[in-house]
């Protein structure tokens, strides 16, 4: 089992007793509506389901200093690798999404080898737009993305983050 460490974070995998608080998270419309998978209503079903599955590179984001869940990071393979990250309301605006994003794609250049790494961000969410631009993230077009919340399409940014604009942004 992965484990990754920022100074405040701990990212580990997805354990059966984070279903309550999975659940309770994304049970969240302002939450769920921000990400593009996750259904509303979010249900415990939905959570069991999600840690059962037992995907590789998918991260609870918990604060080191008490193991307190505050949400999820993941990366998926496919054609390319696509991240996100989602955290509780109650953690918005304090630093956590950029700091485990920033530590999961560290462990994607690092551990996994990859050249490349995107993510997008609902144009509602610039707060996220943000988490990836500090990253070192660019634009790469923008395209409308199902919201299985919302139950509709809804415009979606791409951002590309490569290895080197990533080492670059880092060390500036």
């Amino acid at each position: 089992m992965c484990i990754l460490e920022t100074n405040r974070l701990i990212l580990r995998a997805p354990l059966p007793s984070d279903i309550a608080s999975i659940t309770a998270w994304l049970g969240d419309y302002d939450v769920a509506r921000m990400t593009s998978r996750a259904p509303h209503p979010y249900s415990e079903d939905d959570a069991e389901a999600f840690v059962a599955a037992g995907e590789p590179n998918r991260f609870v984001i918990a604060r080191k200093t008490d193991g307190l869940f505050m949400g999820l990071t993941s990366l998926q393979a496919g054609d390319d690798y696509e991240f996100g990250y989602w955290l509780g309301k109650p953690f918005w605006g304090h630093g956590y999404a950029t700091e485990a994003a920033h530590r999961l794609v560290l462990y994607a250049f690092e551990a996994l080898g990859l050249e490349t790494v995107h993510a997008g961000w609902f144009y509602d969410n610039p707060a996220s737009g943000h988490v990836l631009a500090k990253l070192g993230a660019r634009h790469n077009g923008s395209h409308m993305r199902d919201c299985r919340a919302r139950g509709m399409a809804v415009l979606c940014h791409d951002m590309l983050l490569t290895r080197a604009d990533f080492l670059r942004k880092q060390a500036a």
